[in-house]
């Protein structure tokens, strides 16, 4: 259905050490900058891209809006949420956790303020 998710930084080589640390948590490869100055993660398909607005102003943060992440297992949760508050993350919500329908879940703010999750796959 979705080809990227785009978010501003106002810092990117902040967010590539915070995004490197997170994705290879959960054996992803690090961002490559393009020829446009975009940080850009792609996965299976997938693509995450960081970059400074386009009109100048600085980045700010969508309220009410989240970014899941999946994860193989509870431990790359642990790893991930471990690497995201190390790099320049805030953990956020409830500690990591198992939710009642069976995922595992752990939540974090990145260094611009996005919200972010990682989760396995429930079991209910």
């Amino acid at each position: 259905m979705f080809t990227h998710v785009m978010i501003g930084s106002n810092n990117l080589q902040r967010s590539k050490i915070f995004y490197d640390a997170t994705f290879l948590a959960l054996g992803g490869k690090p961002g490559e900058i393009d020829v446009r100055g975009r940080l850009i993660y792609a996965h299976e398909g997938n693509r995450l891209m960081v970059t400074t607005p386009i009109d100048g102003k600085p980045a700010t943060v969508a309220n009410g809006g989240t970014i899941g992440i999946a994860a193989a297992s509870p431990d790359q949760v642990l790893a991930w949420h471990a690497a995201g508050t190390a790099n320049g993350g805030t953990a956020i919500e409830s500690s990591p956790a198992k939710r009642p329908n069976g995922s595992f879940v752990a939540y974090l703010r990145d260094p611009d303020g996005h919200k972010l999750s990682a989760r396995t796959l429930p079991t209910n």
